[in-house]
């Protein structure tokens, strides 16, 4: 099968007009952390034993969204994707035919790899990073002694110009709502380091539905939105998801704030593919996983397009 001339690609859309621009592939369901909040990329939280995708999977099925339907983003992640050992080997047999990607990290490991991923052609990195106190990082991650290894693979995936980085924060109440303004000046001393934007604070909402009794931590949102709003010099927001990018002394802080919010649904355009090789159309929904179950391109042509008959707005 002959993939169509550029310009004449069709598009992947879904039956609510939502076409895919990127995909997100989970590499595995294995972490170094145990975050109180994980949500496991929406997979099954009983598996205990290894699930990994392979490469070649990952690498043909992008090859296959970019050169049918355009798609050239990706975001990779876990469990911790730098628990792979052929991760740049991932990276390098993409980078051909995408324009971007990127990987979502808790960053343990992010010293030891970021210039050989720079090197194999990935763009920049997102980092989970909730708190700059060690207390609470080992009280949020359930581990000891991991945060100053985080720190170092921020301060490394800026020396190999894996940016701009993106540090991840979920909000938690009474946990670590009274530290943005210390992730702010954390942020501000990236930049000093790489240079402007190097680096992007993420605010992120909890999302409960995966472990309700999180659910006694979830930060009023509002509220810390309003002070950025009252401390902001510039707001942008965002077409798609209508999220709100609030500039505080030259930093930029980024929200996201997914629960509830119709319009980042209805303009949702990432496919998830999870770490045992289904297509998944909502990270909030279980019954739309659509298997990939070889190489061949017809096949991987085929799953693509059923997962979009699955594929269905969380909040409408």
């Amino acid at each position: 099968m002959e993939p169509k001339k550029p310009g004449d690609k069709e598009r992947l859309v879904d039956a609510y007009g939502r076409e895919i621009r990127s995909l997100r592939f989970s590499l595995t369901n294995r972490c170094t952390l145990n975050c109180i909040y994980c949500h496991h990329e929406g997979e099954s939280r009983d598996k205990r034993d290894k699930v990994e995708i392979s490469a070649e999977l990952v690498i043909e099925i992008a090859r296959v969204a970019s050169a049918y339907f355009g798609i050239r983003k990706i975001k990779i992640t876990g469990g911790e994707p730098l628990m792979r050992s052929d991760l740049a080997e991932i990276v390098r047999g993409m980078r051909a035919f995408e324009d971007d990607i990127s990987v979502t990290t808790n960053g343990v490991f992010l010293s030891k790899y970021a210039a050989e991923l720079a090197d194999a052609g990935l763009d920049r990195v997102n980092v989970s990073l909730d708190t700059l106190k060690e207390e609470r990082y080992d009280s949020i991650t359930r581990s000891k002694n991991n945060l100053p290894q985080v720190i170092d693979g921020i301060y490394s995936a800026i020396d190999a110009g894996l940016t701009p980085i993106k540090l991840n924060m979920v909000l938690l109440k009474g946990i670590n709502d009274d530290e943005i303004e210390d992730m702010v000046n954390f942020v501000r001393e990236c930049n000093r380091r790489g240079g402007q934007g190097s680096a992007i604070l993420q605010p992120i909402e909890l999302m409960p539905s995966f472990n309700p009794p999180v659910l006694q931590y979830k930060a009023d949102f509002d509220k810390i939105e309003d002070e950025l709003k009252s401390k902001a010099s510039k707001i942008k927001t965002r077409r798609l998801q209508r999220r709100k990018k609030y500039f505080v002394d030259g930093v930029e802080v980024e929200v996201v704030h997914p629960i509830d919010n119709t319009e980042f649904c209805a303009n949702c355009s990432r496919l998830r593919i999870t770490s045992d090789g289904k297509f998944k159309g909502c990270l909030l929904r279980d019954g739309n996983l659509v298997p990939v179950e070889s190489l061949d391109e017809e096949h991987i042509l085929n799953q693509l397009k059923l997962a979009m008959k699955y594929r269905v707005p969380f909040y409408r």
